[in-house]
């Protein structure tokens, strides 16, 4: 077909070949000898071109607002979920005790290769607070520095760092990105100031990072000579003012970062402009018990949003009204007041804390954690409110880095969970203004949610799957999950859909690039989510006539009857063949308890089949425990049908991560 469409213009070759031929030698006469020899101009001009430092002072750059400020001590922040962000700004406040200047600096809204030029500042320090995402992934914030470090050759010699890494030891690449950072710094010549820190978040962070925090300071006073200057005072970084006439449309009223976003949307969306997606479904997939499962259907239609199985959705979730009315009663506070925090330090580069102006219970509401048990360093300055002596005594008792303080801190406030309202009301001669209180809690983050659908089957909806969290803690306080709980009100009736703002962040945990290749998954609970993705768009491809390959599903639950979650659909896939093999483990319906991973142990030839065929292995779900009995039976299965010892069998594992045929989507 294509010959026959080319052969009209047969009777013209020899003429339009000509003109062809003229035109192509005259642009490479041009390409060849005029453009070169303009690309070779800037050789002989080198003298001329305006300095970098001058230039990078033009833009603005971190090292030339350290310069203009005579500051010599900036901290980076590598941040999901606000705690490295939080921990960098405390280190930042603890330099000027030390006749220091310092500034926090997001990495990403930064040229980090100025960073060889901080030598030119005497007394530099450079402190990197990181945190490890996924599976010893950086934070989207620093992606681009750790690219930069990994290919960059940097000479960073008469530069002083220090590196706190936060992370979590149920997961297996724990603290990667700190441990990388602190490593490659040294590589490329800078000087380590004090020893790693290493924050495990699955104990408690708190207590990792004030230790270490202890220690490190006297490192700095010995290395460069100084001292503290006197007592830790309570400084505020942020000024509050409040707005009387303002008109509504230039109030913020829950929107993550553009005014009015919200009222008129616009795309592209993502973390910084969510999409105000309806909920179309809203059912509930327990069959009973005094557990909660739900799955929730979002209509992002007409919204651009495109995601792939596997993906996760980001929820921004709105906290209990009834809490945010108790803060506000015990406080004294009209929540209706509208008020601004404008950021001390004019050079900061984040202006406020949180969208303002905004009014009291929207900050409650929509920008800060108020769930959340305080870290010590609120505690401190909550302190200075605190009328009775006993109770001050108490507050700053906990924040000291000694055993008594660490003891007291983890059994009075994190056992407890005890959030900023219970610590309010347990402590009644506490009366701290309320701006101050939203300055020093953490910012209310979007939870991420696994996707538990296909853009084949579903391209104008994204389905999430997840359990109600609700508990009693040893002091009988009732304590919810911020977002599930705020979910579990969305119910959509025939005239109204309810709304969230809502995000897509792209994931590395996706189903091999060709359909023929075979997959084993793992995922009890809700670990079921982004199989039931991938299992929706097998089934899609199967339909299409492509070649499939064995899909094969370990699924648990505590019981057949109330928990096992999708079990008609599951079931289904059985029947036309889209499952291969389904597996299930129902833990608590026999007098001895059987997990996914006993099942895993139980067909060690299947499993070892599909790793031999380049098949790839899926976990999602818990890591404390499951993902880790997982690892360690699929561990077993290679040594024994692979003929391998443990050190050969770990390496074969380490192998299969690397080709990305061995994922895991987990938390704890």
């Amino acid at each position: 077909m294509a010959s026959e469409e080319m052969a009209p213009e047969s009777g013209f070759f020899s003429m339009m070949d000509l003109f062809v031929l003229s035109a192509a030698g005259g642009f490479a006469i041009y390409w060849f000898y005029f453009r070169n020899r303009r690309q070779e101009q800037p050789t002989f001009k080198k003298l001329t071109v305006t300095p970098v430092l001058e230039r990078q002072e033009s833009m603005g750059g971190f090292i030339s607002k350290m310069k203009n400020h005579e500051r010599n001590v900036v901290v980076f922040y590598g941040s999901q979920t606000g705690t490295a962000e939080e921990f960098a700004m405390r280190l930042s406040k603890d330099a000027a005790r030390y006749g220091m200047k310092g500034m926090v600096a997001d990495p990403e809204e930064c040229e980090m290769d100025e960073l060889p030029q901080l030598k030119e500042i005497s007394n530099n320090l450079v402190i990197f607070c990181m945190a490890t995402y996924g599976e010893g992934d950086p934070t989207d914030n620093a992606q681009e520095f750790y690219e930069w470090l990994q290919g960059g050759s940097a000479e960073l010699d008469g530069i002083n760092f220090a590196v706190f890494g936060l992370g979590n030891k149920t997961y297996e690449h724990f603290n990667a990105t700190g441990k990388y950072v602190d490593k490659r710094l040294e590589e490329l010549g800078a000087t380590r100031v004090f020893e790693l820190g290493l924050g495990d978040d699955d104990a408690n962070i708190e207590e990792d990072f004030v230790t270490w925090r202890e220690r490190f300071w006297p490192a700095v006073c010995a290395k460069f000579g100084v001292q503290a200057t006197g007592e830790d005072i309570s400084v505020r970084q942020y000024r509050f003012s409040k707005l009387e006439d303002i008109a509504p449309e230039k109030v913020f009223t829950g929107e993550i970062s553009r005014l009015g976003s919200f009222a008129n949307q616009k795309p592209p969306y993502d973390a910084k402009n969510p999409y105000l997606s309806p909920i179309l479904v809203n059912r509930e997939l327990h069959k009973g018990g005094d557990r909660s499962c739900m799955h929730i259907e979002l209509d992002i239609s007409g919204s651009k949003i495109r995601y792939e199985a596997g993906d996760h959705v980001g929820v921004y979730p709105i906290n209990d009204a009834e809490t945010v009315e108790k803060i506000g009663k015990r406080l004294g506070i009209d929540l209706d007041t509208i008020f601004t925090l404008d950021n001390i330090d004019e050079e900061a580069s984040k202006k406020h804390p949180f969208p303002c102006p905004c009014s009291y219970r929207t900050a409650l509401s929509h920008y800060v954690d108020i769930q959340t048990p305080p870290r010590t360093h609120v505690l401190r300055e909550l302190a200075d409110y605190a009328s009775d002596p006993a109770e001050k005594d108490l507050l700053l008792t906990m924040t000291q880095a000694s055993e008594e303080g660490k003891t007291k801190y983890l059994e009075w406030v994190v056992k407890d969970h005890r959030n900023i309202l219970k610590i309010l009301e347990d402590l009644p001669s506490l009366n701290p203004p309320l701006d101050h209180v939203l300055e020093l809690l953490p910012r209310l983050q979007a939870r991420l949610y696994s996707i538990s659908s296909s853009p084949k089957v579903m391209p104008d909806g994204i389905c999430i799957t997840a359990v109600l969290l609700e508990y009693t803690t040893r002091i009988g306080k009732l304590t919810k999950g911020v977002a599930t709980s705020w979910l579990k009100q969305k119910i959509p009736t025939d005239g109204i859909k309810p709304r969230v703002p809502i995000y897509v962040r792209k994931s590395q945990f996706s189903l091999p690039f060709k359909p023929s290749t075979p997959i084993i998954m793992i995922g009890p609970g809700t670990g079921l989510a982004p199989f039931r993705g991938f299992i929706q768009e097998r089934d899609s491809q199967r339909q299409e006539g492509k070649q499939v390959g064995s899909t094969i599903l370990y699924f648990g639950c505590r019981n057949k009857a109330t928990d096992f979650i999708y079990e008609e659909e599951l079931t289904d896939y059985v029947k036309k063949g889209t499952l291969t093999k389904l597996y299930t483990a129902f833990s608590r319906d026999q007098p001895q308890k059987v997990y996914v991973q006993h099942l895993l142990q139980q067909n060690a030839d299947e499993t070892w089949k599909v790793l031999e065929n380049n098949g790839h292995i899926y976990i999602c779900g818990d890591a404390r425990n499951m993902a880790k009995d997982v690892h360690s039976v699929l561990e077993q299965i290679i040594m024994q049908k692979g003929n391998m010892d443990k050190a050969q069998a770990e390496d074969y594992i380490k192998k299969l991560q690397n080709k990305g045929r061995y994922s895991s989507d987990v938390w704890s």
